[in-house]
């Protein structure tokens, strides 16, 4: 996820403080990877720097003083310009679960792989499980809804990999012999 862009979509609907936009990321997007505040902080001086976000005066609501932040045109159109970025499919496979199959096959043997593709069979199962589980709760939105349902296609096609694999492995070790 790009929190340059997460940040920038935010504070398209209103400026806000650091603290307010770590908490609507953590609201809006509650199954994505929460933001650090660290991260929400060191991300708003980089678009201060470069010019796609603009500091307005500091307000104090019985505490300390809080800056909030706005976004320039330079960082809506910014923001438009990657929001209408077709993302490119990623031209090389870079997976762990591939690259611990062929080295488990390479340094330890078929055994060592197929151990290695049923735990992690199992632990892609027990996800599976909790996010149907979430499609289920009452209140889910609308943007949760979207992203279990991202989440279990990707799982999903993980497993069927995994799958395919158990049923490979003993082929790849005798390539991978000679």
């Amino acid at each position: 996820m790009s929190t340059t862009h997460a940040v920038l979509g935010l504070l398209a609907t209103g400026a806000r403080h650091g603290y307010e936009l770590k908490r609507e990321h953590d609201a809006r997007l509650p199954l994505a990877k929460p933001l650090a505040f660290g991260q929400v902080y060191a991300t708003l001086v980089r678009l201060l720097r470069d010019g796609l976000i603009e500091e307005l005066a500091p307000e104090r609501a019985g505490g300390p003083d809080r800056t909030a932040y706005a976004l320039t045109e330079r960082g809506r159109a910014e923001l438009v310009s990657w929001l209408s970025t077709v993302e490119p499919p990623a031209p090389y496979v870079n997976n762990v679960l591939f690259l611990k199959v062929v080295l488990a096959v390479l340094v330890t043997g078929e055994a060592a792989a197929r151990q290695y593709l049923t735990a992690q069979r199992q632990a892609h199962g027990a996800r599976l499980r909790e996010l149907t589980a979430v499609k289920t709760r009452p209140g889910v939105g609308l943007a949760d809804l979207l992203s279990v349902d991202y989440a279990i296609a990707h799982l999903s096609a993980d497993l069927r990999w995994i799958e395919t694999t158990l049923a490979r492995v003993a082929d790849l070790g005798q390539e991978m012999a000679r």
